[in-house]
């Protein structure tokens, strides 16, 4: 079955048409910059336009960088507050032409991850977390998902952990990878003492550079590996949420 999927960042949007039985792209994913300011109105043009791209007429999955429960988005801590409380799927649906299905971009690309990726098959806990313009997480116990635990909002030093462990705090304060590694294992050794996860996966774009920094980590108890899917999880597991949705049509 062929799925479009949109995954929504801080800095970009991306989308691809998604074999997802394979977990694939079944053509070359199309990225436009994310308006400046991200305004819900411009943000669903630039979703409405991927979907032109494609000439896609069946449902898309999109995901949302925040809390989305049954639409409706809850948080958007890099997207603004114009986006709380605003019945975003219902947004896109209609500036798509498609009937659009919502999730958190993390939890999108941990389902991705757990299915076609290095995630497969383990038990116990699992975390998830995309490392990008903030931090996203996706929990699972025993594979299933746990929705919405916006992990990188916990407090370190004062401040939300995402401004001192993401890849955009790394960049905009030109830290090292000695640096960041020591920001980001405070973060993962506070995230630990929460919840005692078997594994730990790290994704987002740079997951790619995992041999840089992994081995810096210092004082994490709980195995630490890079993604497979790296950034193309949130598109796959944007599409393997509207399946559902395909099968009503």
């Amino acid at each position: 079955m062929e799925i479009l999927g949109v995954d929504i960042g801080g800095s970009g949007i991306k989308g691809a048409p998604v074999d997802v039985d394979k977990g694939e792209f079944t053509r070359d994913r199309l990225r436009l910059p994310t308006p400046d300011g991200a305004p819900p109105q411009e943000v669903a043009r630039t979703v409405a336009e991927i979907v032109a791209h494609f000439g896609w007429t069946g449902p898309v999955g999109v995901t949302f960088p925040g809390v989305v429960t049954d639409g409706v988005v809850r948080t958007a801590a890099n997207l603004g507050d114009a986006w709380i409380d605003l019945a975003a799927r219902d947004l896109f649906a209609e500036a798509s032409g498609a009937p659009v299905t919502l999730l958190n971009d993390a939890d999108a690309a941990g389902v991705a991850e757990m299915t076609f990726g290095v995630g497969r098959g383990r038990p116990g806990t699992v975390l998830m977390l995309t490392l990008g313009t903030g931090v996203g997480s996706a929990l699972f116990l025993d594979g299933r998902l746990v929705p919405n635990t916006e992990l990188g909002h916990i407090e370190i030093r004062g401040k939300d952990a995402e401004r001192r462990a993401s890849a955009h705090a790394r960049e905009v304060h030109d830290w090292g990878w000695h640096d960041w590694a020591k920001r980001l294992g405070e973060y993962l050794r506070r995230v630990e003492d929460l919840l005692y996860p078997s594994l730990i996966i790290l994704g987002g774009g740079v997951s790619r550079k995992a041999d840089r920094f992994v081995p810096l980590l210092e004082g994490v108890r709980t195995p630490v590996i890079p993604a497979e899917l790296h950034n193309d999880a949130g598109i796959i597991g944007a599409a393997m949420a509207a399946v559902p949705a395909a099968g009503r049509t």
